[in-house]
């Protein structure tokens, strides 16, 4: 039986929770993911998990935050005058906004705090910091 490699191009299905058990993703429902096995396309704890899979394996995977998002990182957050902010965007803890580098790259952040004088952005992943969980099923291999 065929067991996948670096190089292959395969498709999984999966299902992403938290320690909690808080599903963040899933392909239920969607076409499977499909990535080339050690290219960096996926998170690499995720990615180290397929080499030797066989379609049809299930297997399950805990992958630390370090081999995921990397750990919450303090430095990629920012305090913005409120004032800068145009009224019309909402700054409610928890929305996700898109700022622009001074070299054009768009970075998505997250509101992180709310006040009068001030709104904190948060530029880090919204999984960083956290430990993943995924139920796999390897569903095609294509032979590089």
């Amino acid at each position: 039986m065929t067991q996948a490699k670096a190089g292959d191009t395969v498709s999984i299905h999966y299902t992403g929770t938290l320690d909690n058990g808080d599903q963040f993703d899933s392909s239920a429902g969607r076409d499977p993911l499909e990535f080339v096995v050690g290219s960096g396309q996926i998170i690499p704890g995720l990615d180290a998990a397929i080499p030797g899979m066989a379609v049809g394996d299930k297997k399950d995977v805990n992958v630390p935050a370090a081999q995921a998002y990397g750990e919450h990182n303090p430095d990629n957050q920012q305090a913005v005058p409120r004032a800068q902010i145009p009224a019309e965007i909402p700054v409610e803890i928890g929305t996700q906004l898109q700022m622009q580098t001074p070299q054009g790259q768009v970075i998505p952040v997250t509101v992180a705090d709310v006040t009068e004088a001030e709104v904190t952005l948060d530029a880090n992943h919204p999984l960083a910091g956290k430990d993943l969980n995924f139920a796999i099923e390897l569903v095609e291999i294509k032979a590089a």
